[in-house]
């Protein structure tokens, strides 16, 4: 039948496979999973230089099991439930790591670019800055203390994602220098600041220049109030 023989081609492609073809499979599932929208395709050739990786084995329980994972070498039939659970965390948690290096390159910073440029972090909720798109911005380098959120370059504002899946996302994982590289890098898509600000108004007053008045009348009246209490004094 048609599906045994794609399931054929499949095993087979598998089986055939180089450890560069090996290498995808756990990332794709990885991107793939709902909420991790944001990530982009670390390339598998960075990933197995172990210079990227420099002290990252001090940051993360399971290491070696962890990078086997994410690399795809990983004999799982070796670990009892609990400790793949364990294993899986530690992955994801590399890999987050491991972006967040690989984002700063040349070729991280283009394959973010592209995604930037399909909106896909979404776009500012200011309705003065026109649905820009937006960029994700950790506010500290230090996992597990702050959570992602969006940065726009228009008007230089940090906003929370709506989804409450990215929302959760370790900003350390995008680090807090991405979007200010990505502009130093490609300057031309800086957008113009955005010079237009709301202006409240009351009946079509600015309510600022309300506030000017009133303020110039309570000065006013405190001025006549102390001249009277002096007035008082002298004559008395």
């Amino acid at each position: 039948s048609p599906a045994l023989f794609f399931f054929c081609i499949l095993v087979d492609d598998l089986s055939s496979g180089s450890d560069s073809d090996y290498t995808k499979y756990w990332i794709d599932w990885f991107l793939n999973t709902k909420g991790n929208e944001y990530f982009c395709e670390v390339d598998e050739d960075y990933i197995l230089d172990r210079f990227n990786l420099t002290g990252l084995n001090s940051e993360v329980q399971h290491y070696s099991q962890a990078l086997d994972l994410i690399t795809d070498n990983l004999v799982e039939e070796e670990f009892d439930e609990d400790m793949r659970d364990q294993v899986e965390k530690s992955a994801r948690h590399l890999y987050g790591l491991i972006h967040a290096r690989f984002v700063i390159t040349s070729r991280g910073l283009a394959k973010m670019l592209d995604k930037y440029k399909k909106a896909e972090f979404g776009r500012c909720p200011r309705v003065l800055c026109h649905n820009q798109p937006l960029l994700p911005v950790g506010l500290s380098d230090v996992p597990h203390s702050k959570t992602v959120k969006l940065y726009c370059p228009k008007c230089e504002d940090i906003y929370s994602p709506k989804s409450s899946r990215h929302a959760a996302i370790d900003g350390a994982y995008y680090g807090t220098s991405f979007p200010h590289m990505l502009f130093q890098v490609y300057p031309n898509l800086m957008p113009q600041k955005s010079t237009e600000r709301y202006i409240p108004r009351i009946f079509g007053f600015k309510v600022h220049e309300i506030a000017k008045v009133h303020r110039w009348q309570d000065q006013m009246r405190e001025r006549l109030e102390e001249q009277s209490r002096q007035n008082s004094k002298d004559h008395q």
